[in-house]
């Protein structure tokens, strides 16, 4: 009865289950009667061989291969032999790689490749009988199986005995990304016990004598090997999936794509341009530090307009508002009403003061200056335009300043911004109160400031410009380099660190000032400073727009092409 293969893996992805449908396995005949016990022997005397050859070869299989039967029963005189088929080539050892075994491999090697069964044909009647292995096809780990009925109680007992009581060797994966098959644990069941192992040449002796030995009649016929022995345990379906390949394109989708990608998938994607930078952060963060400051300070003047208000609606705060209203008496000698002069050297103040803001703030941010003046009896000395025109509208404004102070004492307006009596203080506070309250006091600068307008413009006159003026001379060219001592005692570092507050104090009083002169009756405001006339019209108002544009306009002609023609006239200008 010829069985047909059973099919396995296919031998390309895709393919169908090897081998083909219509491949049928070789007739097994049946051994004769009396060739049975020796046949027996032999496939015993095998076993060792099998084992041998099974931990040699290099993962041939998934499971330990029996070895083919060396020897078979023969008749006194006679020999036999038979022919090696080739052997069966299964699946690659390597993905890409060529079947296995190489189509090259010798029938001398077959040690390596044996099959559990071999089948053995008779030379002559009457002859010796030589063992002459015929290579059976080899089956997969995957192809273990029930023998069946048609076997020989001998040969399947020997069979089974070959692999009994070991495990299984484990293969590749049934299914991709899987376990090795056969599962860990698996092991073919054993009817007998396994022989003890014997060297290969050991078990080819024993094979040699049985075949020699046995007698047997002349006219016996050549005893056929069984099918391949295996276990009873089916271990794998033949329609199994085939490994996963990890190289290689990726195969198309088995079914219709129904989710496409958009337009964005495909589209270049370019960088987020670096935000602009002012200073340590961006234009977003700026606004947002705004933002959070304002509302912090909104929420802060709220309150404290609500505590204030609450104080003076008490009996304590109104009979200090009545005690001390914001101002005090002047002495009888005082002046009354504001000169003209006052009003032109309030804009010069303001003018040249704008513009040393602006180029104090320029020298603090330049760092490499490309246009640099020099006085003409001193080539060596060198500094940047812009520090030189910081410094020519210092002596300008400071100029300005020694002609106010002689003219304030001249005509004793120093009366209206020097306190005469300690009322000053208690005063300066109840003004301040009524300030932060939003009930403002009255205010009558025409005759008398309040007591906290006087305290700020004396310490703006008398003590934050002769702070800039010190501080701005220790860093000027002006002051001596090889006076020792005097560095010692006055050093430039802290000049340094008190200018730039001076210079913020400033900014923070021209804020304050112009805001009050708005908020508490402009155009009589403008008319004392501009027009020097107590009334409320607009001449004072237009007097101090002329001033805002004569200011804007040296604000924009700060700037070298301007100051380099002036910066000639006194030194010697280079570019870098």
């Amino acid at each position: 009865m010829s069985p047909a293969l059973r099919r396995g893996l296919p031998r390309v992805r895709g393919g169908e289950p090897w081998p083909p449908a219509d491949a049928v396995g070789a007739a097994e005949p049946a051994p004769a009667p009396a060739e049975a016990a020796a046949d027996g022997v032999a496939a015993s005397s095998a076993v060792a061989v099998a084992k041998g050859a099974g931990s040699g070869a290099d993962g041939l299989r998934a499971d330990p291969v029996p070895p083919a039967v060396d020897a078979a029963p023969a008749s006194t005189g006679r020999a036999r032999t038979a022919a090696a088929p080739a052997l069966r080539r299964g699946l690659p050892r390597v993905p890409g790689g060529e079947a296995w075994p190489p189509a090259a491999a010798s029938a001398g090697s077959r040690a390596d490749f044996v099959q559990p069964g071999a089948d053995f044909a008779p030379a002559s009647a009457g002859g010796a009988r030589n063992a002459a292995p015929v290579a059976a096809p080899e089956p997969a780990a995957s192809d273990v199986r029930e023998a069946g009925s048609s076997r020989p109680p001998e040969t399947e007992v020997a069979a089974t005995a070959a692999v009994g009581g070991r495990m299984l060797r484990r293969g590749l994966p049934r299914v991709p990304g899987g376990e090795p098959w056969p599962p860990a644990g698996i092991a073919a069941p054993a009817s007998v016990a396994p022989p003890a192992e014997a060297p290969r040449a050991a078990s080819h002796t024993a094979a040699a004598s049985v075949d020699t030995d046995a007698p047997a009649p002349a006219s016996e016929p050549a005893a056929a090997a069984p099918a391949p022995a295996a276990s009873a345990v089916e271990l794998a379906p033949a329609s199994a999936a085939a490994p996963a390949v990890p190289d290689g394109p990726r195969p198309p989708l088995p079914f219709p794509r129904t989710v496409r990608a958009g337009a964005a998938a495909s589209a270049p994607r370019t960088p987020a341009p670096e935000p602009v930078r002012i200073g340590p952060y961006t234009r977003g963060q700026w606004a947002g530090a705004t933002l959070v400051v304002g509302a912090a300070l909104l929420i802060a003047a709220g309150m404290a307009v609500a505590a204030v208000r609450f104080l003076l609606s008490t009996t304590a705060g109104q009979d200090f508002l009545a005690a001390f209203p914001g101002e005090y008496h002047l002495p009888a000698s005082a002046p009354v009403g504001l000169p003209a002069w006052l009003g032109w050297q309030h804009f010069l103040n303001g003018f040249f003061m704008l513009l040393i803001i602006r180029t104090g703030l320029q020298v603090r941010r330049e760092k490499r200056p490309s246009i640099f003046w020099s006085p003409r009896g001193n080539k060596k000395r060198k500094i940047s335009l812009a520090l030189w025109t910081h410094q020519a509208i210092d002596l300008l404004w400071v100029l300005n300043g020694v002609v106010f102070i002689v003219l304030l004492f001249v005509t004793g307006q120093w009366m209206r911004i020097v306190p005469t009596s300690w009322e000053v203080v208690p005063n300066a506070i109840s003004a301040g109160l009524q300030y932060v309250s939003l009930d403002w006091p009255t205010e009558n600068g025409w005759v008398n400031y309040n007591s906290l307008q006087q305290l700020a413009y004396f310490a703006t006159t008398f003590i934050a410009a002769p702070l800039a003026i010190v501080t701005g001379v220790r860093m000027s060219g002006l002051w001596p380099k090889n006076a020792a001592t005097l560095n010692r005692l006055y050093p430039v570092e802290w000049a340094r660190k008190v200018h730039y507050p001076v210079m913020l104090y400033f900014v923070a009083f021209i804020v304050v000032h112009v805001a009050l002169v708005f908020a508490t009756g402009a155009l009589r405001n403008l008319n004392h400073m501009y027009a020097a006339q107590d009334a409320v019209n607009w001449t004072g108002f237009w007097i101090f727009v002329a001033s805002l544009v004569v200011m804007a306009a040296g604000w924009i002609a700060a700037r070298p092409l301007v100051l380099v023609p002036i910066a000639r006239l006194f030194g010697t200008v280079k570019g870098r």
